[in-house]
């Protein structure tokens, strides 16, 4: 067994001692990630900390593939169902609460594996990616606070208020930079950004620059030394894969997880409710509890248990049934919203080693997803993995910027790009841009409007003349 060469301990010894070793293993949901976790205790003596946002939240366990009791293998796991599901878990209280949870399993001689596909998790524990982060290194970009007094902004009296209304028009006027970045709705950002002005005069547009701009989302100064693994397959093979997922959720009681769950006018922005597989099936269930197949049931059985079993079985209703079709049709939502989530945690990891300069290293799990055999498993995933981790724990730092690679692309963190032909979507900073421009859909659209400008410029010209 290798152990953890340090034992944690206040910040003062923290300095004088070796920086304690981190396992972060990343990539697309389906792709392997927590079995990896917890088979690696037979190599090493690990901890498990969930860095999954859905799974930090208590219920929906097949719906966020929670890993079950017996799969865990008497692995420890922390964080895991532990949060309340109507509860606000950001990035920073997940920082808050890894960081000192880290010290703890060092503190035992273990050694600490971040597991999880949420990026923003990561990026917050692992280097300085959080607004207040940015502000501590940053006193030279703080703007006169008087200023904000002079024109009568109050920006006190809108921070911490749920009711945001008004707080992108006060953004708008104090950095207007730092508005064009976000969503107009975008309400957590948008109090964040004004809390920070209103508590440090620092202007969220002036953040990022010179050396702030040079550290950001960079691991080089971090407290702990991080091993960076990431668990991927080929995009196709991952696509099947979740989708097969998906119909076994639907037979392990997935439809029950959400009726229970479902509540008419939840806000799906917040807590559990964001996951995906909530708010797919909110039509249906609407339907299902004011249609003709509740009122089918009498008053004495029209509890929750019958009305369960009759979501259930609306699956076998003859195919043309209304409720059939829409609630086939949340399902294949759930399935294209699952899709669409393995490109977009496949992009961000791709963006952490060319934006940030993260050193990943990649365990390929396409052969085993494909053939289910454990030998394949073994020798593609377990043995490579394996390697990666005794050398990093043997030798010193893996992290900080990938030298090997050249320098990381130049970071252009606030420009605004908007996208005519795919709908006018808003694109943040130029690898966003860059990444949507190389994208299948985006060629389509766009060789479909300037097809339609072309026949539109044609149809203009050959309009008759009228004297």
């Amino acid at each position: 067994m290798m152990l953890n060469p340090s034992n944690g301990g206040t910040e003062e010894e923290e300095k004088k001692m070796k920086k304690a070793k981190v396992i972060v293993i990343m990539g697309p949901t389906g792709s392997g990630k927590s079995k990896l976790a917890v088979d690696l205790a037979s190599h090493f003596p690990v901890e498990i900390i969930n860095a999954d946002a859905m799974q930090i939240y208590s219920g929906l366990d097949v719906l966020t593939n929670k890993v079950t009791i017996d799969e865990q293998k008497g692995v420890p796991h922390h964080l895991l169902g532990t949060v309340s599901p109507d509860l606000e878990f950001t990035a920073k209280d997940f920082r808050d609460f890894t960081v000192p949870l880290i010290k703890e399993i060092v503190s035992r001689n273990h050694i600490p594996v971040l597991v999880g596909g949420t990026n923003y998790y990561i990026q917050a524990v692992v280097s300085k990616f959080l607004l207040d982060d940015a502000s501590e290194d940053t006193e030279e970009c703080c703007s006169d606070v008087a200023s904000v007094v002079d024109k009568g902004l109050d920006v006190e009296s809108v921070c911490g208020r749920d009711d945001l209304s008004h707080g992108y028009d006060l953004l708008k006027e104090l950095d207007p930079v730092a508005a064009n970045r976000i969503h107009p709705n975008n309400h957590r950002k948008i109090n964040r950004f004004l809390s920070l002005h209103a508590s440090k005069g620092v202007l969220p547009s002036k953040l990022y620059q010179g050396k702030a701009a040079e550290n950001w989302g960079c691991i080089d100064a971090s407290r702990f030394d991080y091993c960076l693994i990431c668990m991927d397959a080929e995009t196709p093979v991952l696509d099947r894969y979740v989708e097969q997922r998906v119909d076994s959720m639907v037979e392990a009681g997935l439809l029950d997880e959400v009726y229970d769950i479902y509540k008419p006018g939840a806000d799906y922005t917040r807590g559990l409710r964001q996951s995906i597989g909530v708010r797919e099936f909110e039509d249906s269930l609407k339907m299902h509890l004011s249609g003709r197949h509740a009122e089918q049931l009498t008053n004495s059985s029209r509890d929750d248990k019958a009305m369960k079993e009759s979501l259930r079985k609306t699956l076998k209703f003859p195919k043309d049934d209304k409720l059939r079709i829409m609630l086939e049709e949340a399902i294949d939502r759930v399935k294209l919203n699952t899709r669409r989530l393995v490109r977009r945690q496949k992009r961000r990891v791709s963006r952490l080693e060319t934006v940030f300069g993260w050193n990943i290293h990649y365990i390929d799990a396409t052969e085993y997803i494909l053939s289910k055999a454990e030998e394949s498993w073994d020798a593609q995933v377990i043995k490579p993995a394996s390697e990666i981790i005794r050398c990093f724990l043997m030798t010193g730092t893996d992290t900080g910027r990938d030298l090997t690679s050249g320098k990381s692309l130049e970071r252009d963190l606030w420009s605004q790009y908007v996208c005519e032909a795919c709908g006018n979507k808003v694109l943040r900073g130029r690898h966003e841009w860059e990444q949507h421009q190389q994208g299948r859909t985006h060629r389509k659209r766009t060789t479909r409007l300037r097809m339609a400008q072309t026949l539109k410029s044609r149809d203009k010209q050959e309009e008759p003349i009228h004297e």
